[in-house]
This record gives C-alpha cells, structure tokens and sequence, in this order.
C-alpha cells in the first residue's frame, strides 16, 4: 500500500498559538521584574554589545537569575508551560485537523519552528501534538543550572528548519544529511505540501520561502492592524486571520481548503507518475 502524502504544519509560537511571549507568563514574573522592565533589558544588552537579539536574551534570562539567585533548571521551565495561555481553539486543533487530513487521504504533521524556549513548550499542554520542536534550548551544568545557550532560533535561521522537514533531516546536529544534494522527488515533505504559521515580521523569511516554493503561509494577530495587512499587502502571506482556532472560524475554514488542495494535487501527480511508469512497462 502506497504511503498517504505528507502535509506539514509550521506554527511560531509566540503570539501564534499563545498570547504573548511565554516568558511573560512565568518566568519574568518570578524575577520580581515587569515584561517591560525584562525585555527593555534584554534589548539594551543586545544594542550595546552588538548580540543577536535571541541570544542576547537568553544571556539576561541567566544574568539576572544569576543576580538574584534564583537559578534557572530545565524542570523549573517545564513547569512553566502549564501557565502558557493558548488562544481558543488551540487545545483540539491538532487532532480536530489531523482526523480531517486523514479523511482527505493525506497525513498531517506538526511543528514547531520559535524563537521561544523549547523547554517551556515541551511544559505546555500541546507539546505531544508536534512531531518536532524547533526552540531555542539552554545548555545546563552537571548541577542542572542553565549556563549558556545549546540552540538559538533567531528570526534568519528559522528557515534551515524548513528545509531540515522537507528532507526529514530533524536532528539539529546533522549538518552533514542537511546540506547533502538531494533530488527534489526523494524529499521527505515537498515544500509544496508546507503551510507555515506565524504572528508578523520574524516570520517573513518563513512566509516568503513558502510563495517563492509553492506552500502557503498565514499571519495570525490578535487585533487587526498595520502590521498583518501591510504583509497581505506586500505578498508576504497568503492570507491573514484573527489567532481564533476553533472548528468553523476563518483560518480553520481555509486551512482545510488548503488542505484539500494539496490532497488533490497530489493524487494528480500521483496518477501522472503511475501513466509514465506503465509506459516503460
């Protein structure tokens, strides 16, 4: 029995499926510091020293725990997750989309590509949902404390995790199989068959991969503004949706018709590729 296509789903995370930054829930809350105070950190550190902007807050997440003694482990994070606020309909929206998928005759995959922290995604009640978490992730010492960054998920690097799903090349540290020649038709998942999801500019580079190779993107936003439209305006995104992920909204409705789509094209490829086989028979 042929194997059933695969569609894969790419989801940032932050204001994506939750609301705000995942730090703000817990983390910064248990430094006795504001998000604005945090963040106004962070970004300072990052000017003044010139410092990629993920990494640079990840660098004042351990200084100033550091500061105030309250060392960051991976447990402590993991638990962090369970105070993540998803927007409505997130919690069935995985299942509900791959019961539909597999209706279609296609296979749904999920993932994740944030710069977020890996360890409170995996803290959060959807983590299962995902075949693979792309995050940023701390190194720990041989006492479990974080000391410097394993993983940075900046705004640029985002997109080497789209081709490490198209040729199923999922470990972070296989460079080697990643940057290997691969004909297109051996690729694990077509960029064709990708639809990427995302909250505004960190994304684009994600967003503009998927029109230049044929796959979709959406911005998602919590209130309607400059930002999503000026993206649909410049061609960035494909469409763009309020973050409302129950069965019946807009963005469900669209994401099952892209869906369909796929499902469709492929069976038509399929057929073609089964006439040229017989021929050579």
């Amino acid at each position: 029995m042929t194997e059933k296509p695969i569609i894969a789903m790419m989801y940032d995370f932050d204001r994506t499926l939750c609301t705000k930054d995942m730090q703000d829930y817990s983390f910064i809350p248990s430094l006795g510091m504001t998000e604005e105070e945090f963040w106004r950190y962070a970004n300072e550190l990052g000017e003044r020293e010139h410092m990629d902007s993920v990494l640079a807050y990840m660098y004042a997440m351990v200084k100033v725990s550091g500061e105030k003694s309250i060392p960051i482990t991976r447990d402590t994070l993991v638990k962090m997750g369970a105070n993540v606020e998803l927007y409505q309909g997130v919690d069935e929206w995985f299942d509900r989309i791959n019961r539909f998928g597999e209706s279609a005759g296609v296979r749904i995959e999920h993932y994740v590509i944030s710069s977020g922290l890996r360890e409170i995604i995996e803290g959060t009640n959807i983590s299962r949902c995902f075949k693979s978490i792309f995050a940023c992730e701390f190194l720990y010492d041989s006492d479990g404390n974080a000391v410097w960054a394993k993983t940075d998920v900046n705004y640029t690097n985002k997109t080497q995790f789209v081709y490490r799903i198209n040729k199923g090349v999922l470990d972070v540290a296989n460079d080697l199989d990643l940057n290997r020649s691969m004909p297109d038709d051996s690729k694990r998942v077509p960029f064709c068959n990708m639809i990427y999801l995302g909250d505004g500019l960190s994304d684009v580079p994600c967003m503009k991969m998927m029109k230049a190779y044929g796959g979709y993107s959406i911005a998602v936003y919590q209130e309607r503004g400059s930002k999503v439209e000026d993206l649909l305006r410049r061609d960035r995104v494909d469409f763009i949706y309020p973050a409302d992920y129950r069965e019946g909204s807009g963005l469900d409705v669209t994401i099952k018709n892209i869906i369909r789509k796929m499902a469709v094209s492929d069976l038509l490829q399929a057929e073609n590729s089964r006439q040229k086989g017989s021929l050579k028979s």
